[in-house]
């Protein structure tokens, strides 16, 4: 049985930072394209940031130069550092793999 799950969301002032952690069971993080997306409350889900199994990382324009992502193999988590953070980065974040995503953890950008 494969299992995603985000953790690292939070309340954070403008400005701040946060880091979201995904840890996988069943399935092998460094097999796959792991993609964050996030969603709004009354906006589409949008894809925010994804690393492919070779490493190669692509970031949304909106977070380009303030969100890293990055994979651990020994862990099989793969995390998102978000730096410079804005109240329009508030929503819930969720990582998938091939089919399967996680059950969202919440972010909060108070201004």
């Amino acid at each position: 049985q494969v299992q995603l799950v985000e953790s690292g969301g939070g309340l954070v002032q403008a400005g701040g930072s946060l880091r979201l952690s995904c840890a996988a069971s069943g399935i092998i993080f460094r097999d796959f394209t792991t993609h964050w997306y996030r969603q709004a409350p009354g906006k589409q889900r949008e894809l925010v940031a994804f690393i492919s199994s070779v490493g190669s990382t692509f970031y949304a324009d909106s977070v380009k130069g303030r969100f890293t992502i990055s994979r651990d193999n020994a862990k099989n988590t793969v995390s998102l550092q978000m730096n410079s953070l804005k109240p329009e980065d508030t929503a819930v974040y969720y990582c998938r793999a091939s089919a399967y995503w996680g059950q969202g953890t919440q972010v909060t950008v108070s201004s």
